[in-house]
């Protein structure tokens, strides 16, 4: 890879997490280098293919650093397409990176670098978490639709065999609870509307409800070509992609039970053992032949369960995306039947790089959305916690 500068700008027109974001969605390769004149030395970032793998700030290395440098609000960045040779040591989802790096910064975790430092409103009200995608590729784009502010674009509970992908705008998505409506998270520009599903199965049903927050241009993408590209790759990698489809649809759920106060831990975890611990190095790959595994993550107001899988659904260390669960952010418990069978991680990672443009960014905005997801049921699941003790005390 020849070295050359991929772009720079000021920090007073895009942040760390919207420069995360498009180095991200472009897949780049190389160091992001952030200058501020209250800091002696640069702030530096190593990415690789999209993510951030390693970072340093003053006697800080990786995460640690990595969020410090939310709190360099003033200054210059520059990002710089070059090999990068360090090894991983980041292996937390991008875009929990840049939502859990903004939250420090404003619950005054993480120091305000410059002339003057701000305390954010403790009562102040939190955005929901904004997805965005890459540049959109055309090619697959059959129709534009128009839609405008309260408009519903998908209606929980519905039939529909369509996606689309976000031209222009912002979309909110939320789902119907016993407790009342849950907002979740927004999406805005290259981010896909609609699931893998609609385009896999002739009746599909909307799980969430998407609405326009403002006038909206959504591209309608080609259905049938996107059901060839899927069907034309290997069944190994088919299997993990309906896995993860099944993934989301269960932290959502996981998601509503713990918004709702109910809790499905005990009934989970019945009869299971854990098989990876969260945190732990593993670095393979498995697919389930019988019985049933659960995945669980860790947090300081106890363990939140989010999903149960079965035969055909995968566990482990998945090397071409980063989901926010196992092995690094979450524990997998299986029951005693559990018989699994390994995957060839490095010919899932081969193929998965040889897809389609249009087909891989779905995919991985697909993982996105579970790692995100899975983030706001433990914020929620903490939340309950200390509501539950304040009311005790």
């Amino acid at each position: 890879m020849s070295i050359g500068l991929a772009f720079s700008g000021s920090l007073d027109f895009l942040s760390l997490g919207e420069i995360l974001q498009i180095i991200g969605n472009s897949g780049g390769t190389g160091v992001l280098r952030i200058m501020s004149k209250y800091a002696p030395s640069p702030g530096l970032v190593y990415m690789a293919k999209g993510d951030p793998v390693d970072a340093a700030s003053g006697a800080h290395t990786g995460l640690e650093a990595l969020f410090a440098l939310f709190g360099w609000t003033q200054g210059e960045f520059s990002f710089s397409q070059e090999p990068v040779e360090h090894p991983n040591v980041i292996n937390k989802n991008r875009m929990e990176i840049i939502l859990d790096g903004s939250r420090m910064v404003d619950d005054g975790k993480v120091p305000v670098l410059g002339a003057v430092s701000y305390k954010a409103d403790p009562g102040a009200d939190r955005s929901l978490p904004l997805i965005r995608g890459p540049f959109v590729d055309y090619m697959y784009v059959v129709d534009e639709e128009e839609f405008y502010a309260g408009d519903e674009i998908v209606i929980e509970g519905n039939y529909g065999n369509w996606m689309w992908v976000v031209l222009e705008g912002i979309v909110e998505v939320s789902k119907q609870t016993p407790a009342g409506l849950l907002k979740i998270l927004r999406l805005s520009d290259g981010a896909y509307v609609g699931s893998i599903s609609s385009f896999l199965t002739e009746s599909s049903v909307r799980r969430t409800t998407a609405k326009a927050m403002s006038r909206v241009q959504l591209g309608m993408l080609d259905s049938h070509l996107l059901a060839n590209e899927y069907a034309a790759m290997s069944q190994e990698l088919r299997e993990v992609v309906k896995s993860l489809d099944k993934r989301l649809n269960q932290v959502t759920d996981a998601l509503v039970h713990i918004y709702a106060d109910v809790d499905e831990a005990a009934r989970f975890l019945r009869d299971k053992r854990p098989v990876i611990q969260q945190g732990r190095d593993e670095q393979r790959v498995f697919t389930i032949t019988r019985g049933k595994a659960v995945i669980g993550r860790k947090t300081e107001t106890g363990l939140v369960t989010l999903i149960e899988l079965s035969k055909g659904d995968f566990f482990g260390h998945l090397p071409f995306l980063k989901i926010g669960h196992e092995p690094h952010a979450a524990s997998v418990f299986a029951s005693a039947d559990l018989k699994i069978s390994p995957l060839d991680a490095s010919g899932l990672v081969a193929e998965y790089e040889g897809l389609p443009d249009s087909l891989r960014h779905i995919i991985e905005n697909l993982a996105t959305c579970i790692s995100v997801t899975t983030m706001i049921a433990c914020e929620h699941h903490k939340n309950r916690h200390l509501a539950k003790t304040s009311r005790a005390q």
